[in-house]
């Protein structure tokens, strides 16, 4: 597949999420007893309390607050690569934003999503978010009934895998493999709940978003054989 995979016809992405509460104490009482059952599955020695920050990498108890794509585009013969964020505190608007560009822009048969562990976290929890704000999806995340063949998505992880279906490699780890650029120089998954509610950056978290999408791009090119993009060849892209 990397052989005949068309780098100008992919849209790269990556999300940022956190619990869909500041604090624990916020939830109202209902949700309250379904997160106090959901953290006894992930630690059954923690108060539901203290496992609530880890709250956001569930699409059930958590939203979005920010999702960045990017593209290649080839302008006379130059190669530039184009970052776009959709971000802040709304996350419907974020959606139907990000939802209304992939159906304008990126929606047709040639074009594949791609993510590192997309296939486990990205796509599905874009596509869980967007039903619950009462969204239709575009065809490139309306997957159902679809034969695999038949789904434009590509995940990095799986293509490290080769099969082996045991072994998860973080991207952080790829990047120090193939002599890429960490994109967690700044702040890494584990701190945007913490820059989110209580440092309120969401700039600070869209720029972070940028990065891994731009690695996920730089590390399917190194798949490929391809050189880096240079820093020269970025474009950002300001949402319309």
């Amino acid at each position: 597949m990397l052989n005949e995979l068309q780098l100008d016809k992919v849209l790269f992405l990556d999300i940022e999420t956190v619990p869909m509460a500041a604090e624990y104490e916020f939830l109202s009482a209902r949700f309250k007893k379904l997160w106090d059952r959901k953290a006894r599955h992930i630690s059954a020695d923690k108060p539901a309390k203290e496992v609530f920050p880890q709250a956001g990498i569930y699409a059930e108890f958590g939203k979005i607050v920010c999702i960045s794509a990017g593209y290649l585009r080839y302008t006379k013969g130059i190669e530039s690569f184009r970052l776009i964020s959709f971000y802040g505190d709304d996350e419907r608007q974020i959606l139907v934003d990000f939802l209304t560009t992939v159906e304008e822009k990126f929606n047709s048969a040639d074009w594949i999503l791609c993510a590192h562990n997309g296939k486990e976290f990205d796509f599905p929890y874009i596509s869980r978010r967007a039903l619950i704000n009462g969204l239709s999806l575009p065809a490139a995340f309306d997957i159902a009934g679809k034969k695999p063949w038949e789904v434009k998505h590509l995940d990095t992880l799986d293509l490290w895998k080769f099969g082996d279906y045991k072994h998860y490699t973080s991207l952080d780890l790829l990047t120090a493999i193939f002599d890429i650029p960490t994109p967690k120089d700044d702040i890494s998954g584990a701190d945007v709940y913490k820059v989110y509610y209580q440092n309120r950056d969401i700039d600070r978290i869209a720029r972070y978003c940028e990065k891994d999408v731009l690695t996920v791009a730089q590390l399917v090119r190194k798949f490929k054989g391809k050189p880096l993009l240079t820093d020269e060849q970025i474009v950002f892209v300001k949402k319309e």
